[in-house]
């Protein structure tokens, strides 16, 4: 087809207007949904699909090598309400959780507070007290696993300074194991929490604090009813981390104490691990696993939901 030399091109960019009581046609705003499959397909084979098979395992005996297995149907979820290793393993696993999230938070806040002041040394204070987050789990485990034991550098100071009577066997007492392995965490990631805290006090105007000295309010009295309804973000992303990793916790109880002394610090993780790959039982040790995700999954999304209410209603 030719042209005529005075034909015009149609106007791409200036389309006649629609005519009155026209549908109007809208841009999309939003890529096609099959821009995504490539991902979708991808997270399918690599997580949808393993874990279907996984759950499918946990209904059976299988053992992990043989290629013959039995399905067992709740089996193996009503032996575990028998077994006294697997009930005392999810009450340590709850117990380390919740005392972590509690524990690590009160420390993190304290010391986002400590370094927000106008101290000069802030900015060293601030590496110092976050460098353990960045160490590997498993470097900090075998660490104070020799500064903890019974003739560790731990031992060795109170008796430098005349409390030999506080010496303990802080990782072999199954009084003291579990508690260790909290102190040790805590020790770890309250870093880790005071660095979001810290971000959160640095968003807060320090004109809202003056108004509030100003009214006569004293600092207990600033912090919690201006510094803490600011602060909801921060509580609730230290909240939800630091509790899924209480709850998930194996490589630190693992290196420090193996689950040890007897099954005094075994976690639902330190229970899987063993079923799994000492005992063979790697039916019983995935409805294990299940029991824990499904614990993970009600105790985040709870929390979220309690959380997200309680920042809306300080916003």
């Amino acid at each position: 087809m030719t042209l005529a030399p005075n034909a015009q091109l149609p106007d791409r960019d200036h389309s006649p207007d629609p005519a009155p009581g026209a549908p109007v046609r809208r841009a999309r705003t939003t890529p096609p949904w099959w821009f995504m499959a490539p991902a979708l397909l991808l997270f399918a084979f690599v997580v949808l699909v393993p874990s279907a098979r996984g759950l499918y395992y946990a209904f059976t005996d299988w053992d992990g090598l043989d290629p013959d297995f039995t399905f067992v149907g709740l089996d193996n979820f009503a032996d575990m309400t028998r077994d006294a290793d697997a009930v005392q393993a999810i009450w340590h696993t709850l117990l380390i959780a919740v005392s972590i999230t509690v524990a690590q938070n009160a420390v993190g806040l304290l010391l986002a507070l400590g370094v927000n002041s106008a101290i000069r040394s802030r900015n060293l204070l601030r590496v110092l007290l976050f460098a353990p987050a960045v160490v590997t789990p498993i470097v900090t485990a075998y660490l104070w696993r020799n500064l903890l034991g019974p003739d560790g550098a731990v031992n060795s100071l109170l008796g430098a300074v005349g409390l030999d009577g506080r010496q303990q066997d802080w990782l072999g007492s199954p009084d003291l194991a579990l508690w260790t392995i909290v102190a040790v965490i805590v020790w770890q990631y309250a870093g880790y929490s005071m660095v979001i805290f810290l971000a959160g006090l640095q968003s807060v105007p320090p004109e809202i604090h003056e108004a509030a000295s100003l009214d006569g309010a004293g600092p207990v009295r600033r912090f919690w009813s201006v510094t803490r309804p600011l602060l909801a973000p921060a509580f609730t992303i230290n909240l939800l981390l630091s509790s899924i990793g209480g709850l998930k916790l194996f490589d630190q109880v693992y290196a420090l104490t193996g689950g040890g002394p007897g099954h005094a610090t075994d976690t639902l993780s330190t229970l899987i691990y063993k079923d799994a790959f000492t005992l063979g039982e790697f039916g019983y040790s995935i409805a294990l696993a299940v029991v824990l995700t499904i614990v993970v999954a009600i105790a985040s999304t709870g929390q979220y939901a309690m959380l997200s209410r309680s920042e809306r209603a300080a916003s």
